[in-house]
This record gives C-alpha cells, sequence and structure tokens, in this order.
C-alpha cells in the first residue's frame, strides 16, 4: 500500500504539478471525511459541505494565490461553518443552539487540522523546483514513521506517552530522528542543492511535528473511543490515519525550505 500511495505521488508531481494538488485534495478530503463521521459517533456534528468547499479553497488559493489567498480563503471557512450550524439543528433537538458551542467548536478544529494545515501543500508545491520540495517533505515525514517502527521493534522499551499511544516509545523516537535528519541531509543536498546541515536541521525539525502530529491524532482517537479513523487503506487504518503526521510537517518544512533556498 506504500509503493501504491508513492507511485501516486512520484507520478502527479513530475508529469502535472496541479494534478498532484489535486491528488492531495482528494486524500485530505477522504480524511476530513472520517473525522466528520467519527465525531458523529459521539453526538458532535460538523456540516461537511462547508469544510470540503473550504478545503478545496484553501489548497487552491495558497497555490494560485500565495499565503494572503490561503489565509483569506480559512477566515472565509470558518465564518461559514458557523453560520451553516446556526441556522442547521441537529437532527432530534428542538432549537438550533442546542449543542451550537460544542458542534461549533469541532468544526474549527476540523477546519484547522486538517484542512487549513494541508493548505500548504499549495505554497510548498507553487515555486519552479515545487515537485523537489513537496518529495522532501514527504520523504523526511514517512522517514519518521519507518524509522520510528524499526527502532521501536527493535529496542523499544521506554514509553513515551503510554496513556495517549502505548507503543511509541523513545527508542522509536530515536530512531526516527535519525532516519529524519539522514533523509533530510541526502535530498536537500542531491535535489535542491542546499547545504548537508540544513537538511539535517529540516529532519530534525520535522520529527518533532511528525511524533507531535502522531499523538495529537492519538488523543483524538482516544477521546472519540476508536482504533482507527477508518477502513480505507488495508493495514493503514484510515486515510487521516496516514496523513496525521504528513499535515503536521507541512508548516515547518515550508518554512524552513523558504528560508534555506530561495526561489
Amino acid at each position: 500500500m506504500g509503493l501504491v500511495l508513492a507511485a501516486l505521488v512520484i507520478g502527479s508531481l513530475y508529469t502535472v504539478k496541479a494534478l498532484f494538488l489535486l491528488v492531495a485534495a482528494v486524500a485530505v478530503g477522504i480524511g476530513v471525511t472520517e473525522l466528520v463521521r467519527a465525531f458523529a459517533t459521539r453526538g458532535i456534528h460538523v456540516p461537511l459541505v462547508p469544510v470540503l468547499g473550504g478545503l478545496a479553497a484553501m489548497m487552491a488559493g495558497a497555490y494560485w494565490g500565495g499565503p494572503a489567498y490561503l489565509v483569506g480563503a480559512f477566515a472565509v471557512t470558518l465564518f461559514a461553518l458557523l453560520a451553516w450550524r446556526m441556522i442547521r439543528k441537529n437532527a432530534g433537538t428542538e432549537h438550533a443552539s442546542d449543542g451550537y458551542v460544542r458542534d461549533a467548536s469541532a468544526s474549527v478544529l476540523i477546519a484547522a487540522y486538517p484542512a487549513f494545515l494541508a493548505g500548504f501543500v499549495g505554497l510548498l508545491l507553487e515555486p519552479p523546483d515545487g515537485a523537489h520540495r513537496v518529495v522532501i517533505f514527504v520523504a523526511v515525514t514517512v522517514a519518521s514513521d519507518i524509522g520510528g517502527y524499526a527502532a521501536g521493534v527493535l529496542f523499544g522499551r521506554h514509553k513515551m506517552a503510554p496513556e495517549i499511544s502505548p507503543k511509541k516509545t523513545w527508542e522509536g523516537f530515536a530512531g526516527s530522528a535519525l532516519a529524519c535528519v539522514l533523509v533530510g541531509a541526502w535530498l536537500v543536498s542531491w535535489l535542491l542543492s542546499g547545504a548537508i546541515w540544513q537538511g539535517a536541521l529540516l529532519g530534525a525539525v520535522i520529527v518533532v511535528f511528525a511524533t507531535a502530529g502522531d499523538l495529537v491524532e492519538s488523543v483524538i482517537k482516544r477521546d472519540l473511543q476508536l482504533k482507527d479513523l477508518g477502513r480505507l487503506l488495508p493495514g493503514h487504518g484510515g486515510m487521516m490515519d496516514r496523513l496525521d503526521s504528513l499535515v503536521v510537517t507541512l508548516i515547518p518544512a515550508w518554512v524552513l525550505l523558504e528560508l534555506f533556498i530561495p526561489r
């Protein structure tokens, strides 16, 4: 499954860049849908249509308009969600105000995570060397998962956050860090002609954000009493179970590559 996803990413990136943006939007849209359905199992209702519309606007706005359009689309999405929920009451409730704060808060959460964070794909992809930048961001983040899994299985002894993610260990985190630093140093120097230390620093930052992203999704699933957010990907769970660390590492990847590799 990992190879299939990698082929889809590489194939779309190096043919028509906008095609990759579409692939990313569909993937994140599926993840958003999984989150909305997961929240509904606990009686939390998030309007799916405006969230998906906002996601599309943010990703397209970032790619064709830049950071200002991304922020503007996010602001409009937030207002649309608040207004949508205000005029539509949930089934079984007497008034539209019943559960408004709960539902509106969850809607804002999903609009920010993962929708707004995913908008940074457009910013990362937009430069002439954007395909290389996206490959670096994806590869370094995936290296965190692979390195952490391998080190955790072989050497894992000390639990990092047993109440949140029982399988995550400090030894696994060390493996993630080593893998991210090595892959970052290699790819930044090879694909973007950057300094090795720049790629290593990128990897060191990404491993922190990727681990935090994993833990955030684990907290959400634990609160919702779910093992996975979906069953779309055999052996991986739902789409959001694969995107949890990727959407979180987008911002530091974009910021650091903008600083290190001027256009």
